[in-house]
């Protein structure tokens, strides 16, 4: 998995709560039992790699083609966009058709001339919302039908992974009021869907301030504070002190 090494892949990472019972979910019956998916964090950076001919979007390029040319491929991606913030609870997309969300400003218009199509999966969607709990309240969490879609955190990482748009897409938002920890107690949660096919994503960034960028500087350049975030976090990731990552 020479494209996977470049990218976070956790394969331990939610190994405590879980979907224990998923295989008696009905939604959940659709998804073929199957070799543990990989769990990946992508660092998207500018919306503009996704149609750039660049050494990111290569990297993603053969990230697809290596997890497509598995003997068993993802039956359904569940990404976890920085892009979208919910307050007061968390919600899952639940639309047969997703709407590509061009969720920035600036950019050229072949940006936003770009879509992807992936359907959705309403019915899963909707037995995740139920069997999910909530953190902060031990509740359901919420079913999105129209109002969000995918977002640029999502799809300009999918597009170039999967260009064909094939496989049916789920994002999960992420509630801004609540803790990190809380956030890291949800995602425990999501430890056996992986054996049910699905692709988790995470896309972001470990640093990022777009008011602070400084255009045209050198990877060499960041500021001081960015790369000592970055350093530490990279640090307890590879050393498994998830803890410590939830205490920032």
């Amino acid at each position: 998995m020479a494209a996977l090494a470049g990218l976070a892949t956790f394969p331990g990472a939610f190994s405590m709560t879980s979907l224990s019972h998923a295989a008696t979910l009905p939604a959940l019956q659709a998804l073929k039992p199957s070799p543990r998916m990989p769990v990946l964090f992508v660092g998207h950076g500018s919306p503009m790699n996704a149609i750039e001919d660049n050494a990111w979007r290569r990297s993603w390029q053969a990230t697809g083609t290596e997890l497509l040319a598995r003997a068993v491929q993802p039956q359904l991606i569940l990404c976890i966009s920085a892009h979208w913030l919910t307050r007061g609870g968390w919600q899952v997309t639940g639309m047969a058709q997703p709407k590509t969300i061009h969720d920035f400003g600036g950019f050229p218009q072949a940006l936003f001339d770009q879509q992807y199509p992936a359907p959705g999966a309403p019915a899963v969607a909707r037995s995740l919302a139920r069997e999910l709990k909530s953190p902060a309240t031990g509740g359901a969490l919420g079913v999105d039908e129209g109002e969000w879609g995918l977002d640029h955190g999502t799809w300009s990482v999918l597009k170039p992974m999967f260009p064909k748009a094939h496989i049916p897409v789920l994002q999960l938002s992420m509630d801004y009021s609540r803790a990190p920890a809380e956030h890291y107690a949800l995602g425990q949660q999501l430890k056996t869907l992986r054996e049910r096919g699905v692709l988790i994503v995470g896309s972001g960034n470990i640093v990022h301030n777009l008011r602070a960028s400084r255009r045209g500087s050198a990877a060499n350049e960041a500021y001081d504070w960015a790369t000592e975030f970055d350093t530490v976090v990279q640090d307890q990731i590879k050393k498994g002190q998830l803890g410590a990552l939830q205490d920032f």
